[in-house]
């Protein structure tokens, strides 16, 4: 079968290279899927980079999520959602899945859009439900909110009645926001991000700051938040990891979560097949759904891996290996 193996660290597209390897064996707890899709995520970088907190023996095949068909088994012919077992990554013909942490994929999603729902529905999800307590009415800000991981909160917050407010670079990315339903949005290469927060809240601020950012994007946020506001650090994508001023989370009364996904994953799957109950409701009323602007061939994996990485894509980038001629 095929598969995109990495096996020295570095940048996607110069490490990462499509091989003919054999079929993976599942282990008895684990489920032989087909890959039908398989979302790329900014940690798919960081592992070829070597720069992730997990770190597969090498060779590996990166992709941390897809939609696949399970192969053999009891449950042949699911369509469900999973994580692929490191370091048989999720970009290839097939791989393999835990079985107990296999979801159903939302009917009301095809393929590539069911694939993006996972991570980073969930982590928006916890990030702005169990962590920050987001409720009808409030106003959240949400940073590259054209980008994967910032979409996904932009929905849930609309989903949730509260006011959003999308932070993006540039025009293009301002037009998406707008379209996944923003209702200020904010270019952050053009406008005076504070004032223009603290002018759409009266002076007040947000209530809520989801942060997949970090660096510039949070000193900024700190100076916008509201009193007893909620910052939710998500991830680090700018490069540079900040160092709160704990003096000024004192003075403004703000309160700075930090999200780990994983480790609900870990610690609490119940809650994990909960969320995910609740993300497929609000996909079957079309309260969500995913933005999916590119769909790749298996072969072009490696230069979409680079370019979530680089930033310049908006929405997610599916992987599609069905789409391969052959």
């Amino acid at each position: 079968m095929k598969a995109w193996r990495v096996h020295t660290n570095g940048e996607p597209r110069e490490v990462m290279r499509l091989e003919e390897i054999p079929e993976p064996e599942p282990a008895p707890d684990q489920l032989l899927v087909r890959v039908l899709a398989a979302n790329v995520n900014y940690p798919d970088a960081m592992l070829c980079r070597g720069e992730y907190q997990i770190r597969p023996s090498l060779p590996f095949t990166p992709g941390v999520e897809l939609c696949g068909e399970i192969l053999a088994g009891p449950r042949t012919g699911e369509r469900v959602l999973g994580q692929p077992v490191l370091p048989a990554g999720a970009f290839a013909e097939r791989t393999v899945i835990t079985a107990r942490t296999a979801l159903p994929a939302p009917g009301a999603l095809d393929d590539a859009e069911a694939a993006a729902l996972h991570i980073g529905y969930q982590t928006g999800w916890f990030g702005l439900h169990r962590r920050a307590a987001l409720r009808e009415g409030e106003t959240l800000l949400v940073h590259a909110a054209a980008g994967g991981v910032g979409s996904a909160a932009v929905q849930l917050g609309k989903a949730a009645g509260a006011t959003v407010i999308g932070v993006v670079g540039g025009p293009a990315k301002a037009q998406a926001a707008s379209d996944l339903g923003c209702d200020v949005v904010i270019d952050r290469r053009a406008d005076d991000l504070v004032a223009a927060v603290k002018e759409a809240t009266g002076g007040r601020g947000a209530d809520v700051i989801y942060d997949p950012v970090g660096g510039d994007a949070y000193a900024k946020s700190v100076k916008c938040v509201a009193f007893e506001g909620r910052i939710v650090v998500v991830g680090f994508a700018s490069g540079a990891v900040p160092t709160p001023g704990l003096n000024h989370a004192l003075v403004k009364n703000y309160s700075i979560l930090g999200l780990h996904w994983g480790l609900y994953a870990q610690r609490e799957p119940e809650a994990i097949v909960a969320c995910h109950e609740e993300l497929s409701r609000l996909a079957a009323d079309g309260a969500i759904r995913p933005l999916v602007s590119e769909r790749a061939a298996l072969g072009e994996a490696a230069d979409a891996v680079q370019r979530v990485f680089d930033g310049v894509t908006t929405g997610r980038v599916v992987v599609t290996p069905a789409i391969d001629p052959d």
